[in-house]
């Protein structure tokens, strides 16, 4: 007999799923009988806030879904965090957890991990929260779950299984899966390519929907002589291209150039006020002719947009290439990308230039590496200027949600979404304390991360902050514990280095295992 639990677990492997993230639980193990039996790894997190965010960064770096198995309650509540991390920034992400047998669901028995109302809980942050009642609801609920990740913008989507329905037979005959992907109605992209060649100072701006299309806007920035400003998630799209933009339109000089164009054609970017208003800018910026090519028609209605095209922008931008044609056009582009480029810089101030610098350093050392940051000064310094040189390879929780504690667990499902790839966490000493054991599960899993932490000894960003606001500064300042021996006890070789491009340099280029993370501490 095959239960409920057990065809959960292979409709999952059919659908290419090939890790899940968890920590079972007595909720979850009739969803784990089907595991062991199955080319599913499970990666076992420290605690299901780390599940979540391995998930993320599995997701983000795979371009699938990443997988969670969670227990009923305290679990599931763990995960809340990195769901609204996920649908911040539009990462598919597949939670599943157990809930209560149905009998006691809603009567405050007592029973073990209740909730009141565990579906109104994930509600409030999942696209979509599904309860299986019997073996007819699976195969629909995974239907709705792949159909939401193939069409929309992405974020997690919510499965739970009732205790006593995970081990119930099941007993519904098996068809093909049902293709998820909606055929959308091609979009005459001829318009939209004679507003664009008859532009004088056309500007681009690429969002993080756009990193799927790398070649496809290289060419068309190159078609139009137009800046391509990259927002945080666009990073390393046109890595040292002279049209190329890597500063936040957040910055006055890169909003000015968004004002200064008389069309602007924008790529999977929602204008949200993380990536375009932190520096008293205009969000989003005053555009003369907006052209935005989104997946979501909800979003296209949420700000004011002149030509609103509607798919994905990998598969709008192929069409926009054919409509243009041959020819280059002579807008002075790479001009004007250089001046804005130079004034982005001074802009950002020497702090901040300075942690750019190391940033550089790290690349030098890892070219075509992914970065993942937390909260912290670094990462905030990238996300204003940053010219990362891997298209999908800087990331991080600093923008939407801003969750603290994202980037140690979203390295670790970065590595194993791509095993090929040197991956690096960027992590603040007081971020790292949200989910420091994680650190082990990379050790466990013997994944080649390299974690460098900024330690400033407290929130140095946020004690700034209130100074600024006239605010008597309070609470910032958690002692960090002594970084050496958090490596020690985890058995990974640990470096110290001040905050110089020279002494990073030396500690980056000391020997470090193949088969196992590396830690190394800045001294900010």
């Amino acid at each position: 007999m095959t239960t409920i639990g057990e065809a959960l677990v292979a409709q999952l492997e059919e659908r290419g799923v090939d890790i899940v993230f968890g920590i079972p639980g007595v909720h979850t193990v009739e969803l784990y009988r089907g595991l062991a039996g199955s080319n599913i790894r499970h990666i076992t997190a420290r605690h299901e806030q780390g599940a979540g965010f391995m998930a993320d960064g599995y997701a983000r770096v795979s371009g699938k879904p990443g997988v969670a198995f969670l227990i009923t309650g305290p679990g599931l509540a763990n995960a809340l965090t990195p769901m609204a991390q996920a649908r911040a920034d539009s990462s598919p992400m597949l939670v599943i957890s157990g809930v209560n047998a149905r009998d006691t669901l809603g009567r405050g028995l007592g029973c073990l991990h209740e909730l009141p109302e565990q579906q109104k809980m994930t509600a409030t942050v999942a696209l979509a929260s599904t309860q299986l009642t019997g073996d007819s609801d699976l195969t629909p609920a995974l239907e709705q779950a792949y159909g939401i990740f193939d069409n929309e913008r992405g974020g997690p989507v919510h499965i739970e299984v009732p205790t006593d329905v995970m081990k119930l037979p099941y007993t519904v005959a098996k068809k093909p899966h049902a293709v998820a992907k909606i055929a959308r109605p091609k979009v005459d992209m001829t318009p939209i390519a004679a507003m664009l060649k008859a532009a004088k100072s056309p500007v681009i701006i690429a969002g993080g929907g756009a990193r799927w299309a790398e070649s496809e806007l290289r060419e068309i920035a190159e078609r139009l002589d137009a800046p391509v400003v990259e927002s945080v998630n666009a990073r390393g799209m046109l890595h040292g291209a002279p049209l190329c933009v890597p500063a936040s339109p957040s910055l006055k000089s890169v909003n000015k150039l968004i004002e200064g164009a008389d069309v602007v054609l924008a790529l999977g970017t929602e204008f949200g006020p993380t990536d375009y208003g932190m520096c008293g800018t205009t969000c989003p910026p005053k555009m003369a002719q907006l052209i935005r090519v989104d997946i979501s028609a909800d979003q296209l209605a949420r700000h004011p947009v002149d030509h609103p095209v509607c798919g994905r922008v990998e598969d709008v931008l192929p069409d926009l290439v054919q409509a243009l044609g041959d020819g280059i056009a002579q807008n002075s582009g790479a001009d004007r990308a250089e001046e804005t480029r130079r004034e982005a810089w001074d802009e950002i101030g020497a702090d901040y230039r300075v942690q750019v610098g190391l940033l550089e350093t790290i690349q030098e050392n890892f070219s075509n590496a992914i970065l993942i940051g937390d909260s912290t000064q670094v990462t905030y310094a990238g996300n204003l200027y940053y010219d990362h040189d891997r298209a999908g390879g800087w990331f991080n929780a600093a923008t939407g949600f801003g969750a603290l504690g994202f980037s140690i667990p979203a390295c670790i499902g970065a590595a194993l979404a791509d095993p090929t790839a040197q991956v690096v966490c960027l992590v603040g000493d007081g971020g790292a304390q949200f989910t420091m054991p994680e650190i082990m599960v990379a050790v466990d899993e013997k994944l080649p991360i390299l974690f460098v932490v900024w330690n400033n000894h407290g929130y140095q960003e946020i004690e700034t902050s209130m100074a600024a606001a006239g605010v008597t500064v309070v609470g910032c300042d958690p002692t960090p514990p002594k970084f050496e021996y958090i490596a020690k006890a985890c058995g990974i070789p640990f470096q110290s280095c001040e905050m110089t491009n020279e002494s990073l340099a030396g500690a980056l280029c000391a020997p470090r295992p193949k088969d196992g993370p590396t830690m190394i501490e800045i001294k900010a």
